[in-house]
């Protein structure tokens, strides 16, 4: 939760905003400010204040504890014209929390976290528990001086200016080491706790269990996943204490799942008992992985039968492949979300001109893989095997990546060994048709017209059907140098179901500084104007010219006051 705290009209009128916008994150603390700030503060995770900095700082200092657990604290001025990022940047949350109140609020972020501001992860901030000396080893970063990253088990983390050596280490680890005095542990959630227990085994057998297992086998409690067990004990509050305590969820399978995972050790007793001849030791391995500790049964010094099992594996990351399509080209019609893609990947897989359209949005350390043009399937491949290594990859295509773009040739290639996430676009269809006006209106179709991939005689085909259909149809590809007939017979072939007062929309490079566009109609459209970076969309039987505009009615019947 959010808490909101103002102390002037003007302050409460921006709150207000956060509030309305934020109505499920947000909560408004009214009264003295001082009493407000503290309980806020004592209540919530996060702290916008509308107030000066400095009188915040004065209220929050006595209030401050340690840094991982204090609450994000973003102020904003009088005017609006800042969000600040005060306190708990990273651990709060408050740099981002920052950069979502300024875009709310049309303030701009203040963020001076040293990494943040350079466009370096936060050790803090990957996601992962992390021992050892942070600040040393991320002011070493900063500084260019050589850090080691040394991984031992793949898994998909965002880019680090790291090295093959150096005085300070960056270590991936799961097991149960201590840090060295320039060193940082990473704490991957690598293992899978299968869990069995009898019915009302108590929270400290199961959970004395599971860390004596682990100490034993030499691995850190850090990087336990998940508690793995069997349905019928998914309300267990042996199993539900300790998987609290430990601070991981619960998984659960079906008997039937886990008696057709093979075990070394299966059992009558859990046959019997919940239809499975294994419960630890096959709810550890249901999603595959390495066995590392076998069952093993807690002891009881009562004498008294054992009631919990349980086993470890350890399942590495799954290497993971964002297909990202970067719009159109102009900066501000790339998405969010395609910016976080971008920033999160440690692989950059692109055609060349795009990947120096937004190199500049690469966080250091990002190994850049480019290629020039006819080399879509080459790329894909490079991506799917470069995620099969376990890493994070971006892909890159313009427009939406899944519209004429690398996202079918790379989901060809990739297999259900690792995730894959799509982010879409804007077309180059959408940005021309903003341009025109609204030629999309109504039901239309876009169709490539070059033949490189697809025979000709598909493409006339699928033109055709257009034209017949009353269509809108937005043409992709429309003339090369070496391909200057297609376009011309495509064009006749709509002039066949259509007036020669058609109107057509022509654009070039949609959205760039160098782009252009035109609307003219079927019969005056003049094919050489036109070359592979251009947009020609014809309009259907109802789409009209309204002051210069292309306009396509959303219903059939055309609106005489709109002519």
């Amino acid at each position: 939760m959010i808490g909101l705290i103002s102390a002037t009209a003007a302050g409460a009128v921006a709150r207000d905003r956060l509030a309305a916008a934020w109505p499920d994150r947000t909560r408004v603390y009214d009264g003295p400010v001082g009493q407000a700030v503290r309980a806020a503060f004592a209540e919530c995770g996060q702290l916008v204040c509308f107030l000066a900095t400095g009188a915040t700082v004065r209220l929050l200092a006595p209030l401050l504890g340690d840094k991982a657990a204090d609450p994000g604290v973003v102020c904003v001025d009088e005017g609006g014209r800042f969000a600040v990022s005060l306190v708990g940047g990273h651990g709060g949350g408050a740099n981002e929390l920052a950069r979502e109140v300024g875009a709310l609020l049309g303030a701009e972020p203040v963020v001076t976290t040293a990494t943040d501001a350079v466009g370096l992860p936060g050790l803090d901030t990957l996601g992962f528990p992390c021992e050892g000396a942070v600040a040393a080893v991320s002011r070493a970063l900063l500084d260019g001086e050589p850090v080691a990253l040394e991984t031992e088990l793949p898994w998909p983390l965002p880019a680090l200016p790291t090295s093959a050596r150096g005085a300070y280490t960056v270590r991936l680890t799961d097991l149960a080491i201590a840090p060295g005095e320039r060193e940082v542990l990473l704490r991957p959630p690598s293992l899978v706790v299968g869990v069995g227990a009898s019915r009302g085994a108590p929270v400290d057998e199961v959970l004395g269990l599971v860390e004596e297992a682990l100490a034993d086998a030499g691995l850190a409690v850090a990087s336990v996943a998940e508690l793995a067990t069997v349905d019928a004990k998914s309300e267990e509050p042996g199993i539900t204490g300790a998987a609290a305590r430990l601070g991981v969820p619960v998984v659960t399978y079906p008997a039937a799942e886990l008696a057709a995972v093979a075990v070394p050790h299966p059992s009558d007793a859990p046959l019997a008992a919940v239809g499975t001849p294994s419960v630890a030791e096959a709810a550890a391995l249901a999603r595959g992985g390495e066995l590392l500790v076998s069952k093993r049964k807690s002891v009881r010094g009562d004498g008294r039968p054992a009631m919990a099992t349980c086993a470890v594996v350890r399942r590495p990351g799954r290497g993971r492949l964002a297909v990202v399509g970067l719009g159109p080209g102009a900066r501000d019609l790339l998405t969010p979300r395609a910016a976080a893609e971008l920033r999160r990947a440690s692989v950059l897989v692109g055609l060349d001109q795009y990947v120096d359209q937004i190199r500049d949005l690469l966080r250091p350390g990002t190994r850049v893989l480019e290629s020039g043009l006819g080399a879509e399937e080459e790329r894909a491949r490079t991506a799917v095997a470069e995620a099969r290594a376990g890493h994070a990859v971006a892909l890159i295509g313009s427009g939406d990546a899944g519209v004429y773009a690398m996202a079918s040739p790379a989901l060809a290639e990739a297999s259900d060994d690792i995730d894959v996430v799509g982010v879409p676009g804007v077309t180059a269809a959408l940005a021309a048709a903003a341009i025109l006006g609204a030629p999309l209106g109504h039901d239309h179709v876009s169709l490539s017209l070059s033949d490189l991939h697809t025979p000709w005689e598909v493409i006339e085909r699928r033109v055709r059907a257009a034209a017949e259909a009353d269509l809108v149809v937005t043409f992709y590809n429309p003339r090369s140098r070496g391909r200057d007939w297609q376009l011309p017979k495509a064009l006749a072939i709509l002039a066949e179901h259509r007036d020669p007062e058609t109107p057509v929309g022509v654009v070039r490079n949609a959205s760039r500084p160098d782009g252009s566009s035109g609307v003219t109609t079927l019969a005056g459209l003049d094919p050489a104007t036109v070359d592979m970076m251009t947009v020609v969309t014809v309009g259907n039987t109802a789409t009209r010219t309204v002051a210069g505009r292309m306009v396509t009615p959303r219903g059939y019947r055309w609106q005489e006051g709109a002519r």
